[in-house]
């Protein structure tokens, strides 16, 4: 049994571990706390975890608290809350021990029980390279990250300890989790604002996944030390010489980039080593804003600029909350370098990131400050938007990779967005209903389209109309998360609003074709038999082409025969009667209302050229002119008579359509679409399905046959579609 009075020993002797101690010294006390009261926590929770992972080992055979213990500092490294220390150093006791939630919830109170106990939720997601489970493992761990930030940034001090002793596990599971670091934590951490965190993994990750790629380079590196240091130095003394004439002392200090920064510069332009000049990234680290000012005239006035390639980020913060001026100049000897100026608070903002905006009183978290507005808005879409996680991680990659343009409304405010945002974007940014009745947009007060890619310092003002609302189009150009949500949710509305209207008609038309219209509220109740929720469901159903009036009649009738079984024949038979019951617009020799049948061969409509054929006792029969059956009256000549179109813009004629394509689900909806947005009425759709053929007739109603040949040309362009044509006898 262990001897309670060793937990005692430390506090009574002196004699806490190495480890604890630099632990301790590591921890930022706050004003308003006691150094002894932190100490005294922290060795409760230290003994606590050291105890329960008593005789764990990890792969390289060390004590597995010393994970935890590392953890811990790094948190406390990024300046944490005292409850997300002592979280790092007892993350992995549910998961690891026997100690359960409850019994850390009664020992350190809710909030730390919440954090270890949101670790562990993330661990237990089993991450996997194929896209859909990606995306689904990305959205849950989002949905953690908006409950309590401080679980991603705990997470993060794990991955990075775990990636740095990655050597001792097996080579697939290096790749493993080298592949989920890569696609999952550095992009969050770069939406985060955690850079040095970003860099770190990405070097990590380099190696493992490139393990030949990372000797080479490092070799390179290593072997050009002292040439860059040099280097640094010469760029660096002159700089701090001058600022010391103002009475600034600056902390200045040269690094090389990345290794993966500098690989992947390498791939993309296809140099060597040798040929890439921006290695290097100077910082100058000041105490005040106007003296970053300073300092860039300073290094403008010994170095010459870029012009391209300076960005005031101080003026416009990024919306991680990166603060810094950068300029890139030429050195004496030609070489590129980066120079980045900031203030000491912006340092810690730039290398913790989002770690940095933690507010605190009394040594315990109050939360995200409000500056970081991106998670607001990705907690009000996940409350909001039921999205398939597949499409949502496609919304979210822009968000997380793309760089920022910074563009004005007319009142002077900044806004920011991705690059490729359009007006429509920034009118979504700027509110919700603006962007809903986003009708055109000017850009420095020149009109422009839509579409039009808004740059860096524009100045944008958005017409809105009350009648507008979101097109189909615009979910070509759209980029921000915010815009295609809103977007993809009025547009399913309306599209289910139309699939349910069209239902509706469907049903009724082939209930009366099947002298079953006093049925109608027995086919419109009858959802639940069908699966569907409500009358709504299964009216969308029918219009998507999901489920037919047919389908239904079999098995709520499976008794009875359809009283609709006609051939193709009697159809066209019907059809040209019902057609051509009225005949109207037929002029000859300026006489109308003469006696006038239409050929039932042809079916001729205006626009199509006439010949007349008298037939004894029945008037006239109007063919077109090029109708097959004339060649068996050119005997007859004489009784041939020029005809021709006398009609008002408003009449319409009936055609009938013969359409063939392949089965499948949602073809009767595609085809009717495409017809309605021709502003083309249907009064009649018949479709039969023989061994995945699907053959469907539609009468339209058309003022002439060029507004039928654009329907025609549409339709054929329909996928699945074989071919469309207009259906005589």
């Amino acid at each position: 049994m262990d001897n309670p009075l060793s937990r005692l020993a430390p506090q009574l002797f002196g004699e806490y571990p190495k480890p604890f101690l630099n632990l301790v010294n590591a921890v930022s006390i706050g004003p308003d706390q006691e150094k002894n009261e932190i100490k005294s926590l922290l060795w409760k929770a230290y003994e606590f975890g050291n105890r329960h992972h008593e005789g764990q080992k990890r792969r390289s055979g060390e004590a597995y608290f010393t994970h935890c213990v590392a953890v811990a500092q790094t948190l406390a490294t990024w300046k944490m809350d005292t409850t997300t220390i002592i979280a790092g150093l007892l993350h992995d006791t549910i998961e690891d021990t026997d100690v359960s939630v409850r019994a850390l919830r009664q020992e350190f109170g809710d909030d730390l029980a919440n954090l270890v106990d949101g670790v562990t939720k993330i661990g237990g997601i089993k991450f996997s390279s194929r896209k859909e489970k990606q995306a689904g493992n990305f959205m849950k761990m989002l949905l953690s990250v908006a409950q309590d930030l401080r679980v991603i940034i705990i997470k993060f001090a794990d991955r990075l300890h775990n990636m740095e002793t990655i050597k001792h596990m097996s080579k697939i599971k290096q790749h493993r989790i080298a592949v989920e670091t890569r696609d999952v934590y550095v992009p969050l951490a770069h939406r985060l604002g955690m850079s040095s965190v970003k860099s770190q993994l990405e070097d990590r990750v380099f190696r493992v996944l490139d393990p030949t790629g990372y000797k080479e380079l490092d070799s390179k590196i290593k072997s050009s030390k002292r040439q860059r240091e040099k280097f640094i130095k010469e760029i660096i003394d002159p700089v701090a010489d001058e600022l010391k004439i103002y009475d600034i002392i600056p902390h200045v200090y040269g690094r090389s980039k990345s290794y993966s920064s500098i690989y992947g510069k390498m791939m993309s332009r296809d140099k060597s080593f040798e040929e890439i000049y921006d290695l290097y990234a100077i910082r100058i680290i000041v105490e005040k804003i106007e003296q970053c000012y300073l300092a860039l005239g300073i290094v403008h006035s010994l170095y010459k600029p870029i012009q391209e390639r300076f960005k005031d980020f101080i003026a416009n913060p990024k919306s991680n909350g990166y603060q810094s001026v950068h300029t890139t100049v030429v050195g004496r000897k030609g070489q590129l370098v980066e120079i980045q100026i900031r203030t000491t608070d912006m340092e810690e903002t730039a290398e913790i990131g989002v770690a940095a905006h933690w507010v605190y009183k009394d040594g315990k978290s109050l939360g995200i400050d409000q500056k970081v507005k991106w998670l607001r808005e990705l907690l009000d879409i996940l409350q909001n938007e039921s999205a398939d996680p597949k499409e949502f991680m496609e919304l979210l990659k822009i968000d997380l990779y793309n760089e920022e343009i910074f563009v004005f409304t007319p009142a002077g405010d900044l806004i920011q967005l991705p690059v490729g945002a359009t007006p429509v974007d920034f009118a979504f940014q700027v509110h919700t209903q603006v962007g809903m009745h986003c009708m055109g947009a000017k850009i420095n007060h020149s009109v422009v389209p839509l579409n039009t890619k808004l740059k860096n310092g524009d100045m944008v003002e958005i017409i809105t109309s009350k009648s507008q609302m979101p097109s189909y189009g615009w979910q070509k150009f759209i980029v921000t998360t915010k815009a295609r949500n809103q977007v993809n949710r009025y547009l399913k509305k309306i599209q289910d609003e139309e699939s349910i209207k069209l239902g509706e008609e469907m049903l009724e038309k082939t209930l009366r074709r099947m002298k079953m219209l006093k049925d109608t509220n027995e086919f419109r109740e009858s959802f639940s038999r069908f699966g569907y929720s409500d009358t709504g469901a299964l009216l969308k159903a029918i219009g998507s082409g999901i489920i037919t009036v047919r389908d239904m009649f079999r098995k709520l009738r499976p008794q009875e025969e359809e009283m609709d079984e006609r051939t193709e024949e009697e159809e066209s038979t019907r059809f040209f009667d019902f057609a051509r019951s009225k005949s109207k617009g037929i002029i000859l020799d300026g006489i109308d209302n003469l006696m006038v049948n239409f050929g039932k061969c042809c079916n001729p409509i205006p626009g199509d050229e006439l010949i007349g054929f008298v037939t004894r006792g029945r008037g006239i029969t109007v063919h077109q002119s090029t109708c097959k059956s004339l060649p068996l009256l050119s005997h007859e000549s004489d009784r041939l008579i020029p005809v021709e179109w006398n009609v008002k813009s408003s009449d319409h004629f009936n055609v009938r359509l013969r359409i063939v394509s392949q089965d499948y689900k949602g073809a009767l909806k595609d085809m009717s679409e495409c017809i309605s947005k021709q502003n083309v009425n249907i009064a009649s759709v018949d479709i039969k399905v023989k061994e995945s053929v699907a053959v469907a007739h539609f009468i339209v109603q058309v003022k002439n046959n060029r507004q039928l040949n654009r329907l025609m040309r549409k339709m054929t362009k329909l996928k699945n579609v074989d071919y469309v044509e207009r259906a005589g006898r």
